[in-house]
């Protein structure tokens, strides 16, 4: 009893998948058809199929293709203010180092003042 119902439902399950193959839209082999209608009916459900998906193609490469100009735009940005940044240190580094170098020359003149007065009261 449970093997027929078993039977019952794979047979069920088997008839519903080959329904479902026959609603996907996709390329079909139209030399085996007889008449010329339906081989005509047979490439143009070919060419609409194609054409939809090449529609679709478009659009998705589309999207892609804005995605990455959206991302190069915001990288160019995030490249500007660094380098704005940059130029920024440089100029404040460029603006300390002549006071640090008056600051050294101050201290070379402080340090040779104190030689000789050691000197002097070493003898």
């Amino acid at each position: 009893m449970i093997g027929r119902i078993m039977l019952g439902a794979g047979c069920l399950l088997f008839a519903t998948l080959a329904a479902r193959a026959q609603d996907v839209p996709g390329i079909e082999i139209c030399t085996v058809e007889k008449t010329m209608e339906r081989r005509t009916s047979c490439l143009q459900s070919n060419v609409d199929f194609l054409m939809k998906t090449i529609g679709k193609q478009n659009s998705d490469h589309r999207l892609k293709l804005d995605a990455a100009a959206r991302q190069i735009e915001a990288l160019r940005t995030a490249v500007n203010a660094q380098q704005k940044a940059i130029d920024q240190l440089k100029g404040a580094q460029t603006k300390s180092e002549p006071s640090k170098a008056a600051a050294d020359k101050d201290a070379t003149d402080e340090s040779s003042k104190a030689r000789p007065a050691a000197k002097d009261a070493a003898k």
